[in-house]
């Protein structure tokens, strides 16, 4: 059954009442109804760039601390396997090559974001999806196809429940993200609507994620176990494994715990399903230009406007206010941080290099670089407050305004009330912006000659005939071999 005939033979209405049937079985019927000839051209788009984006990262993310401990643990990416863990020669089982991969896709907290989901929805997806394609021979379209249900899944669980859950303290990479790597999975081993139900009532008890993390490692470990647990949850109901299809709207299931009574609306969860696709640009996707939290973002631009424009230079500042909107402040209000990871979660810290550079890059969150006494002198000159005309409602809380006071009396103000498209990240990248975030990313764990042509296959990811045409060129070379 394709798209049009879901849409019409279930006569889906705009605002549904509350179902009959358990929310997760309705989901799981959505989630099947998709075909890939019903992909949109700009949905497809963001696709390939979403594939490139999100496994440039993961190779940067790679050679980061985190992922490195991670692979130490005993029991962790033991044993033989059919999937690989990326920019190495090791093979193991899929949930391992999930966890593992996943966590490096947002180690470095680069990875894209989507204002809908609340969150990063690339990284629950693309590293499962390569671990299980991998087992299945799957080809570039049904990964592709994959992709966008798992987008749509979890974006449209964050319409109905944001943005009380997020403003909890949940994180929704996580907590939500793990719904998408179910339903992702779902269509990669074919389950039947009934058992992709329970799936998802089993992810619904794995869902798990706290922003009192963020700035840590374990952040990023969240979507490493998200990738792997959605994926568990897959195959273990495949297996006959059962669950509770009613635990979304079970008196002590997802919606009442996660988030509490009228606090969600399950409507705006099942409502209008690819009509148009979340990832089509209806969910404000966006890839991201600086390696730090998407909530500095705005910020970020406005004061490398700033300092573009008028040729400033840090002598010249007396202070600066950086005023977004208050949702962006909670998890960034922090003029002292200790760790390059801690750094990323600095409104001062990143506005600071912003000033200094024009430019914050992945070099700024290296080693001591959040310590440079130069830094910590503008550091100590930002003051990070709510901007008083943003409001707190709006579906796009995405705007900020950054005022330069200097030494000679100017005030010099930039400000943006919300990105143009795209969400967080701003106006969409350059083929050739996208490959220079993707080359730097790349070329940190493998070879210059892999990253070209890994590149060119990720960048026309629905015409690769099966995903080992591309962990082929993820893995490192071997001693004495030649690169691809």
């Amino acid at each position: 059954m394709g798209l049009l005939d879901f849409m019409v033979g279930r006569k889906l209405p705009q605002k549904p009442e509350t179902p009959t049937m358990p929310i997760a079985r309705e989901i799981a019927d959505r989630i099947h109804a998709l075909q890939f000839e019903d992909i949109s051209v700009s949905a497809l788009e963001w696709t390939r760039h979403a594939f490139t984006d999100t496994i440039g990262c993961a190779l940067a993310g790679m050679k980061d601390e985190g992922p490195r401990i991670l692979m130490s643990v005993p029991g962790v990416a033991e044993g033989p396997g059919p999937a690989l863990i990326y920019a190495t020669n090791t093979r193991t089982s899929v949930l391992d090559a999930a966890l593992v991969n996943g966590t490096a896709s947002h180690a470095l907290d680069y990875d894209d974001v989507a204002a809908s989901m609340g969150g990063h929805p690339s990284a629950p997806l693309v590293a499962p999806l390569i671990a299980l394609g991998e087992q299945t021979g799957a080809s570039g379209r049904d990964l592709a196809l994959a992709y966008v249900v798992g987008f749509e899944t979890e974006c449209r669980i964050g319409r109905g429940v944001h943005f009380h859950h997020y403003e909890k303290g949940w994180h929704p990479t996580a907590t939500l993200g793990i719904f998408g790597t179910v339903a992702a999975a779902a269509r990669l081993l074919r389950l039947t609507p009934e058992v992709t139900a329970v799936a998802l009532g089993m992810a619904a008890s794995f869902a798990s994620g706290l922003k009192a993390n963020f700035g840590t490692m374990t952040k990023p470990l969240h979507v490493g176990h998200t990738a792997r647990n959605g994926l568990f949850a897959a195959l273990m109901a495949e297996r006959g494994f059962t669950a509770n299809p009613g635990a979304f709207e079970h008196g002590h299931g997802f919606l009442e715990v996660f988030n509490g009574s009228g606090t969600y609306d399950v409507d705006k969860m099942l409502a209008d399903w690819y009509a148009p696709l979340e990832c089509g640009g209806y969910g404000d996707p966006g890839l991201k230009p600086y390696p730090c939290c998407g909530s500095t973002h705005a910020s970020v631009a406005r004061m490398i406007d700033l300092a573009t424009t008028h040729n400033l230079t840090p002598d010249e500042v007396a202070r600066i206010e950086v005023m977004p909107h208050a949702r962006r402040l909670p998890h960034t209000d922090n003029p002292d941080p200790r760790t390059p990871l801690g750094a990323k979660f600095s409104m001062h810290y990143c506005i600071a290099r912003a000033l200094d550079e024009r430019a914050v890059t992945l070099r700024h969150f290296e080693a001591e670089a959040p310590f440079d006494p130069a830094i910590r002198s503008i550091m100590a000159r930002v003051e990070a407050k709510p901007h008083p005309e943003l409001s707190a409602d709006g579906r796009h809380p995405w705007g900020a305004e950054v005022v330069v006071h200097t030494n000679d009396g100017r005030r010099l103000a930039s400000r943006l009330d919300d990105y143009p498209s795209r969400g967080p990240a701003g106006i969409p990248m350059t083929h050739d912006e996208l490959w220079t975030k993707f080359s730097d990313c790349g070329q940190l764990a493998l070879p210059a000659a892999q990253v070209a042509p890994l590149f060119e296959k990720l960048m026309a990811i629905e015409t690769v005939t099966a995903t080992s045409e591309l962990t082929r060129l993820l893995e490192a070379p071997r001693a004495g071999a030649r690169a691809a």
